[in-house]
């Protein structure tokens, strides 16, 4: 026992931070169950109990640690997508759209282009390029942001209108002013 876990449990802990699916992993971890739907209450019932949680918890802390992974990185991530310009990797017009070439990209550039695929014929070819999804990066990031009012407790505050500060009195006041500011109708700011 590892964490105060069996070695089903530690097994349903390892399957489940591979896909996050409790059903699935709580079928590859060797448990037994007569349909799908006993197996997901199981796997379900398997993500509440506290050790397996703290486990959990502690995995996925580890590996965000080993693989860098901030919140500040996955904004950025998603920045670069969303605030990204096709014109930066192609050019088009009435001749075809033409592609810079990739060692010409910067890592932002570069950073948006999902596929680039090659079709080459007798008669000629084609080149195909996918972008990664603008719309979503701006939404995930509008969601991290809390700019989305109809989610529960959500509020945006933009940095240049608020400085935010360590010491706890002068960010209890910011936050008061930016409430404020959020509260304002837009011609009286």
């Amino acid at each position: 026992m590892r964490d105060g876990l069996t070695l089903k449990q530690q097994r349903f802990v390892d399957e489940y931070i591979t896909d996050g699916n409790a059903t699935q992993a709580y079928l590859r971890a060797g448990y037994s169950a007569k349909t799908d739907v006993i197996a997901a209450s199981e796997g379900f019932k398997l993500l509440r109990i506290p050790k397996i949680e703290t486990a959990i918890a502690t995995r996925r802390l580890h590996l965000a640690t080993k693989l860098e992974i901030t919140q500040e990185r996955i904004a950025r991530e998603y920045a670069r997508l969303a605030f990204s310009d096709p014109r930066q990797v192609m050019t088009w017009g009435p001749d075809g759209v033409t592609l810079r070439p990739s060692s010409e990209l910067t890592a932002d550039e570069a950073a948006t282009v999902a596929e680039v695929s090659q079709t080459v014929t007798e008669t000629g070819g084609s080149v195909r390029i996918k972008q990664h999804d603008k719309k979503g990066a701006l939404d995930s990031l509008a969601r991290h942001l809390g700019m989305f009012p109809t989610e529960k407790g959500a509020t945006f505050v933009d940095a240049r209108q608020v400085h935010l500060h360590t010491d706890t009195d002068k960010l209890l006041a910011a936050m008061t002013a930016a409430r404020k500011l959020l509260a304002e109708p837009e011609g009286n700011a």
